[in-house]
């Protein structure tokens, strides 16, 4: 596995600049990665690991750098829970680890990097140097992944009753004994403009 340096040159390009975020996220991933045993996650095993991150910030996508995981290789999911958070899971094992970041570790940045003044700078730097045991909580858990779910899934293509659009791996809603699209069904987050 590359060295935490090494990953934080590779997010600082992926993500357009490094940040506090940017170390946390590096450094969950490689526990997570660590914990599970998986040394090559970009390469000879990268098709062994899902993740799936908690957050729509800059650690998200230091964590895909760390992993190789991604959207469009559907090996990334994401949960909009709003923390700092990820949960790895080993496909040919079936272990799973979910790491989260401690909230105490700002107030210990702060105590280890005093002399600086900027939030984000002071963070960056103890981010670093603070231990796995006080940075993350580190908890096994199980997640249960149907096949759709799995990177380079190949399942069955419907089309939506109301809108004609197509409809990938087992999304569409049954409702009234038609099939639809999720926004059809009412889930929709975007609405018509006038």
């Amino acid at each position: 596995m590359n060295s935490l340096d090494e990953f934080l040159r590779d997010a600082e390009q992926a993500h357009g600049h490094i940040c506090a975020g940017q170390v946390l996220g590096v450094r969950l991933a490689m526990l997570g990665l660590q914990k599970l045993g998986i040394d090559d996650p970009r390469g000879k095993d990268r098709k062994r690991l899902v993740t799936f991150v908690e957050i729509d910030r800059c650690a998200t996508d230091a964590v895909a750098v760390v992993t190789g995981c991604r959207l469009g290789k559907r090996a990334l999911k994401f949960r909009d829970w709003g923390k700092v958070a990820a949960t790895f899971v080993d496909l040919n094992t079936g272990k799973a680890i979910r790491i989260a970041a401690k909230e105490s570790s700002k107030s210990l940045a702060r105590e280890m990097q005093p002399e600086i003044a900027d939030k984000n700078q002071q963070q960056m730097l103890a981010y670093r140097e603070i231990s796995d045991d006080n940075l993350f909580t580190a908890h096994w858990v199980k997640v249960e992944l149907p096949p759709e779910e799995f990177p380079g899934y190949k399942g069955e293509r419907v089309v939506c009753e109301a809108c004609g659009e197509g409809i990938n791996f087992r999304r569409e809603v049954r409702r009234n004994g038609k099939l639809l699209c999720r926004a059809c069904a009412g889930e929709c987050y975007y609405k018509a403009a006038e």
